[in-house]
């Protein structure tokens, strides 16, 4: 199941790749041709900038083929019917209802994924009451729901990190701007203005990198805080009927104590405790 989304991931990376490559190494097209006149018209295209890059520019398109990588992956991962596989709750919830605990367990292991590991862990513990069920259920999609944030948190690191590249290629590009003041001493604005074009293309790559990064970084990142919620209270209700019977069954065994200590003549001296309360 996971091996798919990573598959896909890398074929949509290739293929952005060989496609940028095509894109930049591809011959200018002749000044005198309708082609000429379009670029004089509407300035550099993408493979001129992509060029004027450098070594940053191309870092910079290495990380938005990465980008576009995990975006892709994220998007095949991080949905409701891979966290939630449909017929998963309402099959454990009905195993559970018959007690056939071991067939619910192998029935979670059949569906990795988040709902199956959060009700796998609470079925490890249905021995030892339903106070122990809820904490282990908490304990584990509390894990999960870190892995998730953090599998998504590389998108906000290429969201930082391109823009700094960007600054970076600005200001050596402006340096080796400005050095042309050292062998000239009265450089013509017309000399200077290539090599501080070429320094603005890195910024402007990076913040093109940046930019959709952070977009996606908050939209799985809200995606994952709405499905996390959905998922937790399936699970309490995939274990609802098992709660309502270890509490009648708990009150029943009270009340029968209760009922040999009467008999018996002996008050009780252990006060009354709901075991809808406890943890």
């Amino acid at each position: 199941m996971h091996r798919r989304p990573l598959l896909i991931a890398l074929v949509a990376v290739l293929l952005c790749g060989f496609s940028l490559t095509a894109f930049a190494q591809a011959p200018p097209a002749d000044d005198t041709g309708i082609a000429g006149e379009a670029e004089e018209k509407t300035g550099p295209g993408v493979r001129e900038m992509i060029q004027a890059g450098g070594l940053v520019g191309y870092i910079i398109v290495g990380l938005s083929l990465t980008m576009v990588a995990l975006i892709v992956e994220h998007i095949l991962s991080i949905r409701r019917k891979t966290l939630m596989p449909p017929g998963l709750a309402e099959e454990v919830h009905r195993l559970i209802g018959e007690q056939k605990y071991q067939q619910a367990d192998q029935s979670c292991r059949m569906n990795p994924s988040y709902l199956s590991r959060v009700l796998g862990a609470g079925l490890a513990e249905v021995s030892l009451g339903y106070g122990s069920v809820e904490k282990a259920m908490e304990d584990t999609g509390a894990e999960q729901s870190s892995r998730l944030f953090r599998k998504i948190e590389y998108l906000s690191v290429i969201g930082t990190i391109a823009p700094m590249l960007g600054l970076l290629g600005t200001v050596w590009g402006m340096i080796l701007a400005f050095v042309e003041f050292e062998s000239k001493a009265n450089p013509q604005v017309s000399e200077l203005a290539p090599g501080i074009y070429k320094a603005l293309v890195t910024t402007l790559l990076g913040l093109g990198v940046a930019v959709p990064a952070l977009a996606a970084f908050a939209i799985f990142r809200n995606r994952i805080d709405e499905l996390i919620a959905e998922a937790s209270l399936l699970a309490e209700q995939v274990f609802a009927d098992f709660k309502r019977g270890t509490s009648r069954a708990a009150r029943r065994r009270e009340s029968q104590r209760r009922q040999r200590s009467a008999d018996a003549g002996v008050p009780s001296a252990i006060p009354s405790i709901d075991p809808d309360t406890q943890v």
